[in-house]
């Protein structure tokens, strides 16, 4: 059974990884429901861990409340990294790979895998 779970995670996520397109954040809004990669500034981030899911949001590209793109990460997700993704991740230019949806009209992405967010060099 474990054998199958890691085969399916390997293949979602080189499926995720090979549907991307490359996209600027001021692009964001026409590409909603589409797998992209997206590299921009993580300016900032919440855990709250005492909110439903315990998500963690990371402003990408700008500023909360102005930011063009939230990353969320849940609880679950959360744990699969080394450090805290709130922390880490600030001030740091990033590649998010994942799949554009709205949540009340903003632009997010969902990880489910630490792989998702690699730090540029």
């Amino acid at each position: 059974m474990k054998k199958k779970i890691l085969v399916f995670g390997a293949l979602f996520l080189t499926v995720l990884v090979k549907a991307q397109q490359d996209i600027k954040i001021d692009e964001l809004s026409k590409h909603t429901g589409d797998s992209v990669k997206v590299c921009t500034k993580i300016f900032g981030g919440i855990y709250l861990d005492r909110s439903n899911g315990s998500p963690t949001l990371l402003d990408a590209g700008g500023k909360y409340p102005d930011a063009p793109l939230t990353i969320l990460i849940w609880g679950d997700t959360r744990k699969q990294f080394k450090e805290a993704p709130d922390s880490f991740y600030k001030d740091k230019d990033v590649c998010i790979t994942g799949r554009i949806k709205l949540y009340k009209d903003r632009p997010e992405i969902v990880i489910y895998d630490e792989k998702q967010i690699q730090v540029e060099k």
